[in-house]
């Protein structure tokens, strides 16, 4: 079967990196119904993704990562989510956010650096916890209702963070709250195992289980003042590692792509002289299956290419990349959607990954951006253009 990577391979570099994701994909493979019954990231895959040195891909060189460019971190992810989409999916919010505070820097240099290192020498993960039950996902714009108190030279947080992506492996946590005394939204540094910090074990959907989003609940949680590393500027640059997530949804459609084609290539019921894949309404969906592969992927790698060639131009992209995001997760619902179709009512069995797949890419419908914010967003670029 021709390998859907190799044209999006550029060069040696990301030849060997691919190796690395290749590797990560398989292992995560084999634990994939283990982690959707339980519902939980699981351990042995962090232990994996951290001794293949997966962790560390968006890490600066200079502290021990390989400091790969957007490009990369969606060819890596894409290709680890055909092994599990939801550990793929989870990982991405970890090496995204490491991307980001690398290249943008927004922290004191010292509380950084000592940040940087750790993840270096030792492999640990973050995630920003942002979203909560009350305000939805923190891109809706509303006020987390986590507070942080000034106390002298301490801040006591109490609140609770829901959809908190692989919360109980985390070795960082980056919380949102309002400051009271700065009247502002700011982000906290907080390592596991501070006093006061629980995990409930909530995560119990339809999909994507595989990557606990479990709720973190912060009661009188006291932290130094220099915990607080951000605080909320007014307006968002677009963030182009946040295309971790087409990336994931194209990598799961893909897997459902190879796997229909195996079942087609080798499937004969005995009302037919030859295998289903010849039949020609079949061949129609596997063909319609390429087709969105083939325009939501070109125009991902596109635009990852572009932001990576053209830095001088990413203030304007935020369109473009939320752009790929639509396209990809439907592009994904949609192949998975034909392959279903094609195995018939086999695809509903547990004895087969499709009904897997399926549950999944639905998901991506509901991660950021949303579809009808993107919409408008076209629409109002489109007016003022």
């Amino acid at each position: 079967m021709a390998d859907l990577f190799t044209p999006f391979i550029q060069n040696d570099r990301q030849q060997r990196l691919y190796h690395i994701a290749e590797q990560v994909a398989g292992r995560m493979k084999a634990r994939v119904k283990e982690a959707d019954e339980q519902a939980l990231f699981l351990e042995e895959n962090l232990h994996d993704m951290k001794e293949l040195g997966y962790v560390t891909m968006t890490l600066p060189k200079e502290f021990g990562g390989e400091g790969i460019s957007l490009y990369e971190l969606v060819l890596l992810q894409e290709k680890v989510a055909t092994g599990d989409g939801a550990a793929a999916l989870s990982i991405g919010w970890h090496l995204g956010v490491v991307k980001e505070l690398g290249e943008e820097r927004p922290w004191d240099a010292t509380t950084f650096d000592a940040f940087a290192k750790d993840l270096g020498e030792n492999k640990k993960v973050v995630n920003r916890l942002a979203t909560e039950p009350a305000t939805g996902s923190p891109t809706r714009g509303g006020i987390p209702q986590t507070k942080a108190i000034r106390e002298g030279s301490y801040y006591i947080l109490n609140g609770r963070k829901s959809f908190a992506t692989m919360a109980s492996v985390l070795d960082y946590y980056l919380v949102t709250a309002y400051v009271e005394e700065k009247d502002a939204v700011g982000s906290f540094l907080m390592e596991k195992g501070e006093t006061g910090i629980t995990i409930e074990h909530t995560w119990d959907t339809l999909g994507m289980r595989g990557t606990g989003s479990d709720d973190v609940i912060f009661q009188n949680v006291k932290v130094p003042v220099d915990a607080l590393v951000e605080l909320k500027l007014k307006g968002n640059k677009p963030k182009g590692w946040l295309l971790h997530i087409p990336a994931c949804y194209l990598g799961i459609a893909i897997a459902a792509r190879n796997d229909v084609l195996e079942f087609a290539k080798n499937y004969q019921p005995n009302s037919l002289d030859k295998p289903i894949a010849y039949v020609p309404h079949v061949q129609n969906k596997l063909g319609e299956i390429e087709l969105e592969l083939l325009q939501a992927r070109t125009f991902m790698y596109s635009i990852a290419e572009k932001w990576d060639k053209h830095p001088n131009l990413r203030d304007g992209m935020g369109a473009e990349l939320a752009a790929v995001k639509v396209i990809a997760t439907n592009a994904a619902s949609k192949v998975v959607d034909l392959a279903m179709r094609i195995v018939g009512g086999r695809g509903l069995s547990k004895h087969f990954p499709f009904e897997k797949y399926y549950r999944d890419v639905r998901a991506g419908l509901h991660n950021p951006p949303m579809e009808d914010a993107v919409i408008s967003m076209l629409a109002n670029k489109a007016i003022e253009e």
